[in-house]
């Protein structure tokens, strides 16, 4: 696995660096390491504590979690073990769906012990997407209290979805796929 290590307002010493690099190469277990396999590690310093995204990035997925501690330290441990915990409900979900093989070229299924969940799927919902502007997707999320919103966007007929970022302000992703 590649280690991309990015510091924010603090300087990543060499002994950051090898002592993230060290709890990250617990993860290498669960991934059939290749080139294609990378890790970003984005540090940033507080004036009261640290927070670390970690982002590792597969061709068919990726895996993504951000923990915010006193400690630098422990907040790469929390964020290991948070990477760790998806890896085993990945495991989960996969073993119950037939249609997971794509993934399962890039995991290495072997090495991850698999959780029991209670998760399932409790409602399922069609709806008819209607065309409409950005500004009016997040005026319609915001008026049905929701953090995301589906809609066909009008300007190039895209499946997209408005959401609240964490941070503050919106986020839009859309599909890249034409519709048929």
């Amino acid at each position: 696995m590649k280690y991309q290590i990015i510091g924010k307002n603090i300087e990543v010493t060499d002994s950051i660096r090898n002592e993230i690099e060290k709890k990250l190469a617990r993860m290498d277990k669960y991934f059939v390491i290749t080139d294609e396999v990378l890790c970003r590690a984005v540090v940033r310093s507080y004036k009261v504590g640290a927070k670390v995204e970690i982002t590792i990035f597969t061709k068919q997925m990726d895996f993504r979690t951000e923990v915010k501690n006193d400690d630098l330290y422990a907040a790469v441990d929390l964020a290991v073990d948070k990477l760790a915990g998806q890896m085993r409900k990945l495991k989960t979900r996969m073993d119950r769906s037939a249609e997971s093989e794509s993934l399962g070229k890039y995991l290495a299924l072997e090495n991850i012990e698999g959780e029991e969940s209670d998760d399932e799927i409790v409602r399922t919902k069609s709806i008819y997407l209607e065309p409409m502007t950005i500004d009016e997707a997040i005026t319609r999320m915001e008026a049905l209290g929701h953090s995301f919103f589906l809609y066909l966007d009008s300007d190039d007929d895209q499946i997209a979805v408005a959401y609240k970022r964490l941070d503050g302000g919106y986020g839009v992703i859309q599909a890249e796929n034409k519709l048929k």
